[in-house]
């Protein structure tokens, strides 16, 4: 049965150890690309990403690396972004319990989840977020018995076309079709277009968001940096008296237009060169700086939704609450990027090793929330002081702890037990002396009571029984006048039992 792809399309395995989609000094894939962003106005820049909403994208994928690679800032939160998910180690989940779909799972996880460029795929595949697309050609390497991804080769955007009708299906330039290119091959490619915003792919970069801040910068920097050459050095003025001649003017002339560079002028004794400070009272500078940082400020929302990592003006405990990159982005690019290697890796290695499965394995890459964790700790001690039980091992896997082996050399241990109460709490001082007073009452009068059957039942079971053998209340009360004194002797030592221990406890409590 011939193997099949997303699309339908029938896979040819024969095609997939060749190299597809690599760039050469001729062809319609040249390594060579001219600069877009050099000069870069309104007016270009309006027509590139019109030219782009028509699907001509090479001039809006060359702009947006060329804005990755001129402006730090912008270069710093977009990559920032991109860690957040690639450097997380991704999860691989069995189908079912069964032995097949455990092999399966594990072999996912030897030959894909634990590749070596697991972590530069992924950024590789989130180049996307910057593009709006991204495109990665899997290399693969077989065996008779395997097939195996070797490595993987991110493709330059500039060499992906959309097909003309929908403008959402990547095609690659190729001596085939040079202008439109040809659908990328079937099990050959990973294809992310991250979903940023509703729409076409080619609308939905960040760098087409952030083109107009981005160019915006560029004008300022470029303004601030003729500002600090006009007006970074003091004016130079040089004087010279009536009796200079013609020669003596350009002299000084020289040596004031070269004392910027050189340090350093020789003049005659009648001649002199005076500083003024031209930036006096301008206040010039702070304009450029604080336009540069608010256009800056807009960028960090724009790719990591908050500014507190990225920017100055904001404490570390602000910082600490957006953690980077806000968790909700993090979370949804990693699960784009999830789905994708699930329909354009893991399926396709699958099917070529083990054939076409009902049921895939699941490749996950989860961002977690950041847990306070001294907090968590802190309220478990309280509930577990209040009775709660917990799991030993539930706590170990919430801490990111594992459970040791047998003859592992382990740190820490079971809590010492608390001592038992002592017999006579009043003649405890140290007891007395921590503790409520009422609280030494309170267990003096426990233990009066824990046995009050016993020692009541020498009073009582004679009272008892003259009752039970009485006929009428008459006789009952005959009865009870003939039984004389009641024994007492044990409710009696019991009390004054009670009471010397209590005054006991006032003496220690007043010394």
């Amino acid at each position: 049965m011939a193997l099949l792809d997303q699309y339908g399309r029938p896979v040819k395995t024969a095609a997939l150890t060749q190299p597809l989609a690599r760039p050469g000094v001729t062809g319609v894939r040249q390594v060579w690309g001219g600069s877009t962003a050099s000069g870069l106005t309104p007016h270009k820049l309006a027509a590139i990403l019109a030219a782009c909403d028509q699907g001509d994208s090479e001039r809006y994928v060359a702009l947006a690396e060329e804005m990755e690679e001129r402006d730090p800032h912008y270069a710093s939160v977009l990559g920032t972004r991109k860690r957040a998910v690639s450097g997380v180690q991704p999860t691989v989940k069995a189908a079912s319990d069964s032995a097949r779909d455990k092999e399966i799972a594990e072999a996912v996880r030897e030959r894909i989840a634990e590749h070596a460029s697991f972590s530069d795929l992924v950024e590789d595949a989130l180049d996307g977020l910057g593009k709006g697309f991204a495109v990665v050609e899997i290399d693969w390497g077989r065996s008779k018995t395997e097939w195996w991804p070797e490595s993987f080769t991110h493709v330059d955007p500039r060499f992906i076309r959309y097909d003309r009708d929908t403008l959402r299906i990547p095609h690659l330039l190729d001596e085939a079709d040079p202008t439109y290119g040809i659908p990328l091959a079937p099990f050959k490619f990973i294809y992310h277009a991250p979903r940023l915003k509703s729409g076409l792919p080619l609308r939905g970069g960040l760098a087409r968001l952030v083109a107009f801040t981005w160019m915006c910068k560029a004008y300022a920097l470029k303004d601030w940096v003729a500002f600090a050459e006009l007006y970074g050095l003091p004016l130079r003025v040089g004087r010279y008296g009536p009796e200079a001649t013609k020669e003596d003017v350009e002299i000084l002339f020289r040596a004031v237009a070269n004392i910027g560079t050189d340090a350093a002028a020789v003049l005659p004794e009648s001649m002199q060169i005076e500083f003024e400070d031209g930036t006096k009272g301008s206040g010039a500078e702070s304009l450029f700086e604080n336009l540069a940082r608010y256009l800056d400020e807009q960028t960090s929302k724009a790719v990591l939704g908050q500014t507190m990592t990225s920017d100055d003006g904001s404490s570390q405990a602000q910082a600490n609450v957006h953690n980077e990159v806000r968790h909700d982005i993090a979370a949804a690019d990693a699960r784009g990027v999830s789905g994708v290697l699930m329909r354009d890796l893991v399926k396709p290695y699958v099917d070529l090793n083990f054939g076409v499965q009902q049921d895939y394995p699941d490749l996950k890459i989860e961002i977690k929330e950041p847990e306070d964790t001294k907090a968590r700790m802190d309220a478990t001690a309280k509930a577990m002081e209040r009775g709660l039980k917990i799991s030993s091992r539930e706590m170990r896997g919430s801490l990111g702890w594992s459970e040791p082996e047998p003859g592992e050399e382990v740190v820490g241990g079971v809590a010492p037990a608390a001592p038992p109460p002592p017999t006579d709490v009043a003649l405890n001082r140290e007891g007395a002396d921590a503790g409520d007073p009422q609280d030494a009452l309170d267990e003096i009068e426990a233990e009066m009571l824990a046995d009050w059957q016993p020692v009541m039942s020498e009073s009582l079971d004679p009272i008892e029984a003259a009752i039970m053998g009485a006929a009428s209340y008459e006789g009952a009360l005959a009865a009870l006048d003939a039984l004389g004194p009641l024994p007492a002797g044990r409710v009696i030592d019991t009390l004054v039992k009670g009471t010397f221990l209590a005054r006991a406890q006032g003496d220690v409590r007043d010394d």
